[in-house]
C-alpha cells in the first residue's frame, strides 16, 4: 500500500490553489499576477507531490524537451506579463506533456461519480465503451 506523507498532502493543497489561481486569472481577463502566482503554486505543488528529483526527471526527459520548453516558456512569458501568449504556449505544453495522464484521470472520475450521464461521458473520454 502506498503511504501518503504530509508533504504530499501539502503538495495537493498547493497544486489545488495553483489551479484555482490560474482559473481565476483566466476569468479575470488573463490577469498576469494571478496567472503567475497560479503557475508558481502549481509547479511547487507538483514538486511536493512527486519530489524534486522526479519532477526534474519528468520534465527534462529527452523525448519531452520540446513539450517542456513550451510549458516552461509559457510560464516565463506569463511572468514577463504577456499573459495571453504565455497561457497559449503553456496550455499547448501542458496538454502535450500530460496527454497520457488524461485517460487515467477520466477513468477515475467515471468510477468516482456514479451519475449516469457523467459516468458514460467519462468512460467515453477514457476510451472504453463498455457499459457496466
Amino acid at each position: 500500500m502506498i503511504s501518503i506523507t504530509e508533504w504530499q498532502k501539502i503538495g495537493v493543497g498547493i497544486t489545488g490553489f495553483g489551479i484555482f489561481f490560474i482559473l481565476f486569472g483566466i476569468l479575470l481577463y488573463f490577469d498576469s499576477v494571478l496567472l503567475a502566482f497560479g503557475n508558481l503554486l502549481f509547479l511547487s505543488g507538483l514538486s511536493f507531490i512527486i519530489g524534486l528529483r522526479r519532477t526534474f526527471s519528468f520534465f527534462f526527459q529527452r523525448h519531452k524537451l520540446k513539450r517542456t520548453s513550451f510549458f516552461l516558456g509559457g510560464v516565463v512569458i506569463v511572468l514577463l506579463r504577456w499573459p495571453l501568449l504565455g497561457m497559449f504556449l503553456e496550455s499547448y505544453g501542458f496538454f502535450s506533456l500530460f496527454k497520457s495522464f488524461f485517460p487515467m484521470a477520466f477513468g477515475f472520475l467515471g468510477t468516482t461519480f456514479d451519475i449516469p450521464f457523467l459516468s458514460a461521458l467519462f468512460r467515453r473520454l477514457q476510451g472504453t465503451s463498455s457499459m457496466v
